[in-house]
């Protein structure tokens, strides 16, 4: 039983369960997409247009290199760019794909029973054809990663028996333009909150393009996913969150965001509509628009994410190790729940 109240033998018990659900999610997926399994980056360097801008106003940690002339580094936010250029050097083909373990620190990142500053996920990303470029292409693939968390959770519960299986049986596929329409007068993470709720598990796509209201749902940066190209009449974007209902916290819970890449067109108009043109000229995105590079899909998967839902964990402290504020520890030791 894998309880709140926690003895140093429960504490073992968590981190046993950790392995295996991280172990058999890497499998499943691996096998689901074709991935191998390759080394990645905790820093790359400044100025490449290789590290993640997020939501473009977080900062990177940055440092300097003695052994190159002190040039700046970054440690990563995720490998979402890197990886692409990590297919064309390994020579993957169309239909296969790369899986790695990411490290990030997010230092601006505010602190949540689902936030931490510490990000481990694993980032993946696919070879396609210009052809797959399209919403089914996009949908069949989130169905084959609901199917890896869907055999992970009967893994999970075939062990645990305390912890009981909740997720529907087929994910449920919304646009975020629907979501607006049929809540109005909510935020979005309080649509994303009545879609989990309702459905179980849900991939909301769209995510990042303005909406009908002029908003976007989320921020994304404009170099990596596609959120601008018109997929329907008043729908763009092909890309997406995938979200969950948690059980303990009775929220919705993204575990992934991930999406079909920009080409060289999206890559231009999604420059333009940022006002950041001038990153054409960064190393990535001129072997992008040179073609360089090949079509992809890909993303991120929150592993302290999924091993807080598998677990049923109310914390993400509970299921990984990070730097936490000392009045955080008392409230989570007052109500009896542990951090590793």
């Amino acid at each position: 039983m894998i309880t709140a109240e926690m003895t140093t033998t429960d504490l073992l018990e968590t981190e046993e369960a950790i392995s295996l659900v991280k172990s058999v999610f890497a499998r499943e997926l691996a096998r689901r997409l074709r991935l191998s399994c390759v080394s990645a980056p905790i820093a790359v360097l400044d100025g490449t247009g290789i590290n993640d801008d997020l939501n473009g106003v977080e900062r990177p940690v940055v440092f300097l290199v003695k052994a190159l002339a002190e040039r700046r580094a970054v440690v990563v936010h995720s490998l979402a760019k890197w990886k692409r250029l990590r297919l064309h050097e390994l020579g993957i083909a169309a239909g296969r794909g790369l899986l790695t373990d990411m490290r990030a620190l997010r230092p601006d990142e505010d602190y949540s029973p689902i936030h931490s500053i510490y990000v481990d996920q694993w980032d993946w990303e696919q070879c396609i054809t210009a052809e797959q470029r399209t919403p089914e292409f996009l949908r069949a693939t989130v169905e084959q990663i609901y199917e890896a968390l869907r055999a992970t959770e009967a893994e999970v519960a075939a062990r645990y028996p305390d912890i009981l299986p909740v997720l529907p049986g087929r994910i449920t596929f919304l646009h975020a333009e629907d979501l607006l329409r049929q809540y109005p007068e909510l935020t979005p993470k309080e649509r994303e909150h009545e879609a989990a709720r309702q459905y179980g598990a849900v991939f909301l796509m769209g995510i990042g393009g303005a909406l009908g209201n002029g908003e976007a749902h989320d921020g994304r940066a404009p170099d990596y996913d596609d959120w601008s190209t018109e997929t329907a009449p008043g729908y763009r974007g092909l890309n997406g969150d995938l979200l969950v209902w948690h059980p303990v916290l009775q929220t919705a819970l993204e575990l992934s965001s991930m999406g079909i890449r920009v080409d060289s067109l999206a890559l231009m108009r999604q420059l333009k509509v940022r006002g950041c043109e001038q990153r054409q000229e960064l190393d990535f995105h001129g072997r992008l628009l040179r073609g360089e590079l090949p079509e992809s899909i890909g993303g991120g998967i929150g592993q302290s994410r999924v091993c807080m839902f598998m677990l049923r964990k109310g914390h993400i402290g509970e299921v990984q190790v990070s730097i936490w504020p000392e009045e955080v520890r008392r409230e989570l030791a007052d109500a009896g729940v542990t951090l590793l």
